[in-house]
């Protein structure tokens, strides 16, 4: 790759990794494009280059924090499962360690789709579908402990607890939203 096409995908680079810390510190419709190109350090005409809209840059960035946040995690679990924990306890306590990380405001995926007002806006759209496959995770951690059945039955209502408590624990600012999804997951197994 030449010079020129790695400071453009490093231009196009910073721009999302910019606009996603602004956008998931204040918001997709708080956050205007002068903002973005101010502070990605980039002109006006890179900016658009890459994104000829804000729609589509919104759209890039959500897919960004799917990756980020997906390897976040897995490291999360992961660390927890080297610990000793059960798979699903390990869940609960990487979603624990994400309440608990600096600058915590909830579910991108969450404040973009309310923030949009627009279901069928193609970053809202992604976000349903970044829904899916989170608890897609969760029903194969559920799966791993307790078998195909059990996830099966249980995991959409282990869904919405987890979500409740993503909620709740920026309402709150707290982590013990966590531990209550927790316990209450637990019951609806043990049931």
């Amino acid at each position: 790759m030449s010079k020129t096409s790695n400071s453009k995908s490093d231009a196009r680079q910073r721009i999302v990794e910019t606009a996603e810390r602004l956008f998931y510190a204040d918001g997709v419709r708080a956050v205007g494009i002068d903002r973005v190109i101010a502070e990605a350090g980039v002109a006006k005409m890179t900016l658009y280059k890459h994104f000829p809209s804000k729609d589509e840059l919104i759209l890039a960035v959500v897919k960004y924090r799917e990756e980020k946040f997906d390897a976040m995690f897995a490291k999360w679990m992961e660390r927890h499962r080297k610990s000793g924990l059960a798979p699903l306890a390990s869940f609960f306590a990487a979603l624990k360690d994400w309440f608990k990380s600096p600058g915590f405001r909830g579910c991108m995926f969450i404040n973009t789709c309310a923030e949009l007002a627009d279901a069928d806006h193609p970053a809202s759209k992604f976000s349903a579908e970044h829904k899916e496959r989170f608890h897609e995770l969760l029903k194969q951690v559920v799966q791993e402990e307790q078998g195909d059945k059990v996830a099966t039955k249980v995991t959409p209502a282990i869904a919405l607890l987890v979500e409740g408590a993503i909620v709740s624990a920026v309402m709150r600012q707290s982590p013990k939203p966590a531990d209550v999804a927790r316990d209450a997951a637990l019951s609806l197994i043990a049931g």
